[in-house]
């Protein structure tokens, strides 16, 4: 490109061009120059954590006194526009960068000053005003927990109570469906199909019930702790003040970290949000093979539900159908898991005062809550609403399960049933009819002990 494509900007370490329509200053292109590594930048939710901490730290330095009132006004509005997405072609550098996330503070200093100062028409610095009262190691930590904690609440937590509604609501659909259970993949005592959905849905409300739990240690933000905890540069006051402006304007409870230290060397709270993360991605991983499972066949698998069909399943087998969405679900729970390995060895990276893997720790965790709240969505709207039930398979194959033999143990002992469980299967006729003539048990006895609906509440009295 010409020369007229750029101009030229300089900090501490000298001069060098920058695009002439480029917000940012010289700092944030050294950085995109050092950084050439992926193509992936700063997630949304970050940037636009960024935005709301830099708006609040403008705030909270206007009401201590240490900044001009016009400054902090004008700082504020720049802020808030970073923050609600205007000026994200603006925010280029990579996720691969100084482990500190220097680079992306100083991203949206250089972008913020220099709307401000259109905006005023005076000169307002990046450091000297913008990042008044920060460091870069209190800013980037806070953001991780302000971006995770907003995006929990704001889109995992509420996909989540519908996934559980959904499954609530399909579970008392099916409460008088009578299905042969199943363990290690083997045919096992009877359940019904609600109460089957009903285990997944206390599996999603208990990883809700978990990643509030663990919010209460997400929304603690290390702001006011500076260089290295100490609170260098900033009024005491400051972190305290910050924690309150960010909670009015996000809706979520943040509080200053009581130890600051802690706050800037350590990922503890964004380790133990990944792990919550990670037990969610196991749960959904269980609910989408069962799916799978119950949806196999048509006619040589399981073949319980059909799954709703949403596109064609091969592209040289006319007809086939996939479970898409399951297996889509799965992906992610995958990456999630992925993710988290990635998060775990981000967190553990904290030397002395600081920890110099935060960037990557943000966009992964950033990431796995977007794709199981995305999942969670999906699975709950094209999967779980609207399948349906294959009666006929599920009563012909539950007439034929010798494990019903369990229910007579108590009448007939263990071992005359096992041999009626082995004639049966072995005859490929239903246990009521073996046991008929291998014991002394009356109709009316082998109706009322076998009764698969009975079995599902705990068997009958003997």
């Amino acid at each position: 490109m010409s020369d007229k494509a750029y101009r030229i900007e300089k900090d501490s370490m000298g001069e060098l061009r920058v695009p002439k329509d480029a917000l940012w200053g010289a700092q944030t292109q050294r950085a995109v120059n050092n950084f050439p590594i992926s193509g992936l930048t700063m997630p949304r939710e970050f940037i636009a954590a960024l935005g709301l901490v830099k708006w609040a730290a403008a705030g909270a330095n206007s009401e201590l006194g240490l900044l001009k009132s016009e400054i902090a006004a004008a700082i504020q509005k720049a802020a808030m526009s970073v923050s609600t997405g205007d000026y994200d072609e603006h925010f280029p550098v990579d996720v691969f960068q100084t482990g500190s996330g220097t680079s992306s503070n100083m991203n949206a200093n250089e972008v913020i000053a220099r709307l401000a100062t259109a905006e005023l028409s005076t000169d307002v610095h990046p450091n000297d005003h913008v990042n008044m009262s920060q460091s870069s190691n209190d800013v980037i930590p806070t953001c991780v927990h302000v971006s995770a904690a907003v995006a929990i609440k704001s889109s995992l937590l509420p996909a989540l109570a519908h996934l559980s509604e959904v499954l609530a609501a399909k579970a008392d659909e099916t409460r008088d469906v009578v299905k042969t259970g199943r363990t290690h993949l083997m045919d096992a005592m009877p359940i019904t199909l609600g109460q089957e959905l009903d285990g997944w849905r206390a599996q999603i409300d208990h990883a809700a019930e978990r990643l509030g739990d663990t919010m209460k240690r997400l929304v603690a933000l290390a702001q006011g702790g500076t260089a290295v905890g100490t609170g260098i540069n900033a009024h005491p006051r400051f972190g305290a003040k910050v924690a309150v402006l960010l909670a009015e304007q996000a809706g979520v409870p943040f509080t200053s970290a009581k130890s600051k230290f802690e706050g800037l060397s350590s990922m503890d709270a964004a380790v133990e949000t990944s792990g919550q993360l990670r037990v969610l991605a196991v749960s959904l991983t269980k609910i989408a093979n069962d799916l799978r499972w119950m949806n196999s066949g048509p006619l040589a698998g399981i073949g319980e539900i059909a799954l709703p069909a949403l596109q064609p399943g091969s592209s040289i087998m006319p007809g086939k159908v996939n479970p898409v969405i399951p297996e889509a679900v799965t992906m992610v729970c995958a990456q999630v898991i992925g993710n988290d390995a990635t998060i775990a060895i981000g967190g553990q990276s904290g030397n002395f005062q600081l920890n110099v893997m935060l960037p990557v720790v943000a966009f992964n965790l950033l990431q796995s809550i977007a794709l199981l709240a995305n999942a969670s969505t999906c699975l709950a709207d094209k999967a779980i609403a609207g399948f349906t039930v294959n009666t006929d398979n599920i009563n012909r194959v539950l007439a034929r399960n010798p494990i019903l033999v369990t229910a007579l143990n108590p009448v007939i002992g263990y071992e005359k049933g096992a041999e009626i469980a082995k004639e049966a299967y072995q005859q490929g006729r239903p246990v009521k009819e073996v046991a008929r003539e291998m014991t002394d048990l009356t109709d009316e006895e082998l109706d009322r002990l076998l009764d698969p609906s009975a079995l599902t509440e705990g068997g009958v009295k003997h």
